[in-house]
């Protein structure tokens, strides 16, 4: 087909709709839509998770007794929780990016995870030398129940700030929100454990953020998707 031809049909007039089948169409897209309410700035959103995060740390701490931070030196009072704080941000920074598609994400879900757990297996060995195995197994448990028992309302309340929002990928949000609620639990355990020993906390403190993000992602993939408010 040449140019001229191509033109000729480009300029013929647009075929007569009948207006019926237009107020059909008009009237059963009007009955579908409804008014919602649009989502806090990001920063606001981000602001709520690392609220939550520390909220829930703190109080779970006290009531479980701050025996852990009594324990910790000043310098490793200051390597430990500035960490956990840059952690909490990006997770909770990433989280919000997850629900609100198109959003910039300065790393992927996966890689959030492996980096929050590679960051606390350098660090524990470097501030930590007891190297001894005290009741291994029932400490462990113990740490790891109470770890997981923080992030789970934790998880729950990240989840009722970004329930709003439109996750393309659920799995993926989920693992973010989950990293999040598991640095909860993290948290918790390093104001609230006395037991400095190396392997301990290798192993039973920073198992409960790959325990919560794999778990939250499970059933952020088989939950069924909200309706808009």
């Amino acid at each position: 087909m040449k140019d001229p031809e191509i033109d000729h049909i480009l300029n013929q007039p647009a075929p007569a709709v009948d207006p019926a089948l237009l107020a059909r169409i008009t009237a059963s897209l009007g009955a579908s839509l409804a008014p919602v309410r649009p989502l806090p700035a990001p920063w606001k959103l981000i602001a709520l998770l690392i609220l939550i995060w520390s909220a829930t740390a703190s109080a779970a701490s006290v009531l479980l007794g701050a025996y852990g931070i009594a324990h910790l030196s000043l310098p490793q009072t200051a390597a430990i929780f500035p960490l956990l704080t840059a952690l909490a941000i990006l997770s909770a920074s990433l989280s919000v990016a997850q629900i609100i598609p198109g959003s910039r994400q300065l790393l992927s879900p996966r890689l959030l995870l492996a980096t929050a757990c590679a960051a606390l297996l350098v660090l524990f060995p470097l501030l930590f030398q007891d190297y001894t195995i005290t009741n291994f197994l029932r400490s462990g448990n113990r740490c790891l129940t109470a770890g997981i028992s923080v992030a789970f309302p934790a998880g729950l309340l990240a989840w009722l700030v970004l329930r709003r929002g439109y996750a393309v990928n659920r799995a993926a949000a989920g693992l973010a929100a989950g990293t999040l609620a598991g640095l909860t639990g993290v948290t918790m355990l390093e104001l609230h454990c006395p037991n400095l020993e190396v392997f301990h906390v290798l192993l039973w403190h920073t198992a409960v953020i790959p325990v919560s993000a794999l778990a939250s992602a499970a059933v952020a993939a088989a939950w069924p998707p909200l309706e808009t408010e």
